[in-house]
């Protein structure tokens, strides 16, 4: 087996029956893949589904875990620890592939350089994505460049200095990424509640590998949370970005106000660039905008009092909920 596909699900529901049946489907040159499946608990037919696509192939593997054994880690190595491959990649039961192509457009990249530990690919948003998160999203992926680009540590003090430089080097996403299995069983996954994969990218840049993003292994991913929700996740995002780089968004609370009004005349400038906006949407994005924004700010804030405050993340984490259930 030349590359083995991990996806972590609970209660996945009709987008990941999609999901799988797109991983599935792949065109893999020269290669053969094994899809593994780690399950912590899925109560939605999500299992039944699973077994009735194992009967068609025989590539197809599940794995079943208690709720409480979950972990972005440890659940992702688990996987790793049961793959047959010389490739690990990692796909999230609501991250679907744009074609079949995917994993082979993933996979080849690590052709091109035998330094390169970790490869990361494009996200797109689904057409459902709010209006500001779209256009995060594109800008985001853009920003790495539209061919493959190979990233290594080469200014140390640079890397020291600006946390720009810091974010560019260690972004990694799980989402849709694959690493070589040899140097996993060296730095495998940390077991943490939040970003893992960009605590591992900043541990193998660190160590002196090279990472990659291609622009040409698309998935669609994105979410269409209430603003509870919203808050939930930015509090564990911004919660994990203090575990990786310390980051403070918000250093203090009397601060906050300022934030919100700054980042919602940011989306007010670019909604003013939507000419097809009717006048009744616009409203409804201004609104839309000073609350998530709000939901934001104040979850950025208490994500980074909740790495000191184990009561913080039974009110307010997602992830905490979620290993609960």
């Amino acid at each position: 087996m030349d590359v083995s596909v991990i996806i972590p699900t609970k209660n996945g529901g009709e987008l990941f029956r999609k999901v799988l049946i797109k991983v599935l489907g792949q065109k893999l040159q020269s290669k053969k893949y094994e899809v593994i499946i780690v399950d912590s608990g899925s109560s939605d037919g999500t299992i039944e589904f699973i077994v009735e696509m194992k009967k068609q192939h025989q590539n197809l593997h599940l794995f079943q875990i208690p709720s409480f054994e979950f972990g972005h880690g440890k659940t992702r190595n688990y996987g790793a620890s049961k793959a047959q491959g010389d490739y690990l990649v990692f796909i999230t039961q609501d991250a679907l592939p744009y074609d079949e192509y995917w994993l082979e457009n993933l996979v080849c990249v690590f052709d091109l350089d035998p330094e390169i530990a970790g490869v990361f690919g494009k996200h797109l948003p689904y057409d459902d994505c709010d209006l500001f998160e779209k256009q995060n999203i594109i800008n985001h992926f853009e920003n790495f460049g539209k061919e493959v680009v190979i990233y290594k540590l080469d200014d140390h003090e640079r890397y020291q200095r600006e946390e720009g430089y810091r974010h560019l080097l260690c972004f990694f996403s799980n989402n849709s990424s694959a690493m070589r299995k040899a140097v996993w069983e060296i730095h495998p996954f940390p077991e943490v509640d939040f970003a893992e994969d960009q605590i591992w990218a900043k541990i193998i840049i660190e160590n002196g590998y090279k990472k990659a993003y291609t622009p040409y292994a698309i998935v669609y991913h994105s979410h269409r949370y209430t603003f509870k929700q919203q808050f939930q996740r930015y509090y564990d995002e911004y919660k994990g970005l203090y575990g990786v780089y310390n980051y403070i968004p918000v250093k203090s609370a009397l601060l906050i106000p300022g934030y919100i009004l700054k980042h919602w005349l940011s989306d007010l400038r670019y909604l003013k660039t939507c000419q097809h906006l009717s006048r009744r949407e616009r409203l409804y994005w201004q609104y839309y905008s000073l609350i998530k924004n709000t939901v934001r700010y104040l979850g950025a804030y208490l994500g980074v009092k909740g790495h000191h405050h184990e009561l913080f993340n039974r009110l307010f984490s997602r992830e905490y909920r979620l290993r609960a259930k």
